[in-house]
């Protein structure tokens, strides 16, 4: 239905006004249209949004926003939806303003390694753009080829690369942001590279869209390396696994990736679009990768190889090209979406710990798991420490999906307990806005509250993520124990 003429007209005087301000064809008001957007890719919680409104450039959204602010109406800028922690979910009656329209490259500039672009712009497709010219973007979260660069700024997303690369706040260099008033400010950029005052950047990228909404993002971009290779190394103990990462990184050695998968994450990736022909019967596998110059990249993928040797590896292999490489690759960006294929339903958790603690916290996990009578699959982004349980449930049976919460919340409470966070990458949102209290006392949280209200004195945009909501209680924060990282 949404761009032809609509049978039922709306009645709503806030919609009426902004299918002025934009055009009946950019405004989606019916629920048949709005269901689609009463979630992101966190569907334990859901609600139905107000309105829908697809904004084509930087003056509309200033325009909408200032709007809603007028009227009050509370709203939510909107990507592609891939978000994994409700960041993007409305609790029911805001507006969401889909910047998926503004999807284009604003300028490149390869002399400086930089690009503008918009939000709606496709993490992958910006690579594709440049890597005839020998550039490429470094973020890379597992749904690169869908997620919008606008949302990886919100959540601050990471990926398999992160380990050597740093996550998205390492790579943007200005942004251009409408307040929730509707004014329209540029931070960064300006040709200084160690610019003084406060880091407006380093707070807005990742601040889960509750302070602005990003209109224009300038981006550093990498040149292609010169080499790279990848090694696949199989394991009967994921004890043994978990060192061997220890041990790479006590080399001095920085790989460009290293990731790990255990034996439920493995029976769903083989189950899904890019089997590899992983042993069925082995209990996790290592996916290194290293990166420069040619020079030296042998002498790590050799250092790296005894390592794995030293560490029981039952088998351990060099790609022969970049088409295996690819293929094991593509087996593990589709790790999330593949526990599909083993589970009706799953539960993605994001938390971090130190790499010294790994087997401490996979038993613990081992644990609850079995005490919620609940499959949890592990993917990990082990070199740097950031874990992604997926618990397995049925949303159809009863109390499944309570208990899948349940599991969620206590994997996160593990990870706090020895030192670590409660997300690494995927953001707060809903999904993890109690468990804030983990990490962070109530006078922390306070202080938090207090630079939103600076930005977002209303709390119109975005309500309701991020910070802990009445109503629902978990255990506080301790001091940590001091942990060897």
């Amino acid at each position: 239905m949404f761009g032809k003429k609509r049978k039922k007209q709306c009645s709503d005087p806030v919609v009426q006004q902004l299918i002025t301000m934009v055009g009946e064809s950019e405004v989606l008001y019916l629920k048949e249209e709005l269901i689609a957007y009463e979630c992101d890719g966190y569907t334990m919680s859901k609600g139905m949004p107000r309105a829908v409104v697809f904004v084509n450039n930087t003056e509309q959204v200033s325009e909408v926003v200032k709007l809603l602010n007028k009227e009050k109406v509370p709203f939510i800028a909107r990507g592609a939806g891939t978000g994994l922690s409700g960041g993007a979910t409305p609790f029911g009656g805001e507006v969401i303003i889909s910047l998926v329209r503004m999807k284009k490259m604003l300028h490149l500039d390869l002399e400086n390694r930089k690009a503008v672009i918009e939000p709606g712009y496709v993490n992958l497709k910006l690579t594709q753009s440049i890597s005839d010219k020998g550039y490429y973007y470094a973020p890379d979260p597992s749904s690169q080829y869908a997620c919008t660069v606008g949302g990886n700024v919100a959540e601050n997303a990471g990926g398999a690369h992160c380990l050597k690369y740093g996550v998205t706040t390492n790579h943007i260099l200005g942004l251009e942001i409408v307040l929730p008033t509707g004014e329209i400010v540029e931070i960064g950029d300006d040709g200084i590279p160690d610019h003084p005052g406060y880091d407006l950047l380093g707070l807005l990228t990742g601040s889960e869209g509750t302070l602005g909404i990003v209109t224009k993002i300038t981006v550093k971009v990498l040149k292609n390396p010169e080499d790279k290779k990848t090694v696949l190394a199989y394991y009967d103990d994921i004890n043994d696994a978990s060192q061997s990462v220890s041990d790479i990184i006590s080399t001095g050695i920085i790989p460009a990736a290293l990731e790990m998968m255990d034996s439920i994450a493995i029976e769903g990736v083989e189950s899904a679009a890019y089997p590899v022909g992983h042993p069925s019967d082995i209990a996790a596998f290592l996916l290194i990768e290293v990166d420069g110059i040619s020079a030296g990249i042998d002498d790590q993928i050799n250092e790296i190889l005894t390592v794995c040797k030293n560490n029981n590896v039952r088998k351990v292999k060099v790609a022969k090209d970049e088409a295996e490489r690819g293929l094991w690759w593509a087996n593990r960006k589709t790790g999330f979406g593949a526990m599909g294929t083993i589970s009706p339903d799953y539960l993605v958790q994001d938390g971090v710990i130190p790499r010294t603690r790994l087997p401490e916290v996979l038993g613990e996990i081992a644990e609850i798991s079995i005490k919620y009578k609940l499959r949890i699959a592990n993917i990990f982004h082990a070199g740097d420490g950031n874990l992604h349980p997926l618990i397995l449930f049925d949303a159809s049976i009863p109390g499944q999906s309570e208990r899948a919460s349940k599991a969620g919340s206590e994997c996160l409470k593990v990870c706090a307990d020895v030192g670590g966070s409660i997300t690494g990458e995927h953001g707060v949102g809903i999904e993890k806005s109690a468990e804030m209290r983990f990490i962070f006392s109530e006078e922390e949280v306070a202080a938090q509250t207090n630079i939103r209200a600076v930005f977002n004195p209303e709390n119109l945009l975005n309500p309701g993520k991020l910070f802990p909501q009445p109503g629902r209680c978990v255990e506080v924060k301790k001091e940590p124990e001091k942990v060897e990282v």
